[in-house]
């Protein structure tokens, strides 16, 4: 079989832990496509697959599952050895973000920070998983979540609230709710079902019955926009819609999310010179973010019926 090439084996490894093609290949400079042939040549080497393909990703083969554990720990061996002769480049800055705080959030305030550092290269991922700064060529990230992760630096940015919204059209059918008769209202039910907590705090009742129930927020507030229940939408994510005129806020009344929002960053960014540009420029974004966010607009709380 001859010896077998340390390039496919990486980018088989990385390709295992992510479960994605795609961004494997983008922390190997390479295309999915390059990656994917790579891989392709590897199992006809072996002469068994290594990866079952699927519309979300690629899952382990039994075969590949015992080909990671016999190689992957070696990979990991070289990348650790190597990271102590690794010096980040001064001007680059590789930053993992979730989409929907991407574009709800950073995206729209970044020409702040790229007209006070024009010289600096900033690279964006987005990434609803949780980075393993030990394998993944990240500096920092910014998460939703409770904080304390072990082994890394999470730094509080601000706080998330949750309010009722609900599209133009829907209240143009129905109306206006009252809290006394909110729950009479077709309700969408949130992954965490916050909307108990929400009557628990603010009185009134939960419904008998929700109209639909989503497992992420994102979809939740499309579902709002297109009319099909009042939400209870997260702030950082609703704004920008209600912006647009594409959802309304219902109340003034506002319930703490019981995550927050983060950057975190391993120890070895601590001294990165863009990262620390990047930190003295989000929390600053953070803390005028926090100071707004709290209330709604003047012309809401007026039209506001909660």
């Amino acid at each position: 079989m001859g010896r077998m090439p340390l390039t496919a084996l990486q980018g088989f490894v990385l390709a295992a832990r992510t479960g994605n093609l795609s961004l494997a290949a983008r922390q190997l400079n390479l295309t999915a496509s390059a990656l994917s042939h790579q891989i392709r040549n590897l199992e006809d080497r072996l002469g068994r697959q290594v990866f079952v393909r699927g519309p979300r990703g690629v899952d382990l083969t039994p075969e590949g599952a015992r080909l990671l554990e016999s190689v992957g720990p070696q990979f990991e061996a070289i990348d650790r050895a190597l990271q102590h002769f690794c010096v980040p480049q001064a001007d680059v800055l590789t930053i993992s973000v979730m989409p929907s705080v991407a574009s709800s959030w950073l995206v729209p305030r970044l020409p702040r920070f790229v007209a006070l550092h024009p010289q600096l290269q900033l690279n964006l991922q987005s990434c609803v998983a949780l980075v393993d700064f030990d394998r993944e060529a990240v500096d920092a990230a910014l998460r939703f979540g409770p904080g304390g992760w072990p082994g890394v630096h999470a730094e509080h940015l601000f706080d998330d609230w949750l309010t009722p919204i609900a599209s133009p059209e829907l209240i143009a059918r129905l109306g206006r709710p009252t809290l006394a008769r909110l729950s009479e209202w077709p309700l969408l039910r949130d992954p965490e079902n916050v909307w108990a907590k929400w009557f628990q705090t603010f009185g009134g009742s939960p419904p008998e019955r929700y109209v639909a129930h989503f497992d992420d927020t994102e979809t939740l507030h499309h579902a709002a926009i297109e009319g099909l229940g009042i939400a209870l939408g997260r702030l950082t994510m609703a704004r920008p819609l209600v912006e647009t005129g594409q959802l309304v806020l219902l109340s003034t009344r506002l319930l703490r999310a019981e995550f927050a929002h983060y950057l975190v960053y391993p120890p070895r960014s601590e001294k990165h010179p863009a990262l620390l540009k990047f930190r003295t420029w989000l929390l600053d974004e953070a803390r005028q973010y926090s100071l707004a966010q709290q209330q709604p607009a003047p012309r809401e709380r007026r039209r506001s019926s909660l």
